[in-house]
């Protein structure tokens, strides 16, 4: 099953993030996902989504993690 996942990139306490899509089975630590969705900076509070990619993969069944869904609905991308 495919999951769109956050994957912590960036410097020690200073967190962002990338919105990935990645089979649940695998880590997002292992560096091995299928595609880059977008990316989300929560210290400078700046979100970019490839909002038509993401609806195109969640029409294809993958499923969204708890705090990717609550980003995607503050963006109004969902």
């Amino acid at each position: 099953m495919l999951m769109i996942r956050l994957q912590r990139v960036g410097r020690k306490n200073d967190p962002s993030f990338r919105l990935v899509l990645v089979d649940s089975r695998r880590s997002t630590k292992s560096g091995s996902y299928l595609e880059i969705l977008g990316s989300h900076n929560a210290r400078r509070k700046k979100t970019e989504l490839d909002t038509e990619r993401i609806k195109h993969w969640i029409t294809k069944g993958a499923q969204v993690s708890e705090s990717v869904r609550s980003i995607l609905t503050k963006n109004k991308a969902l």
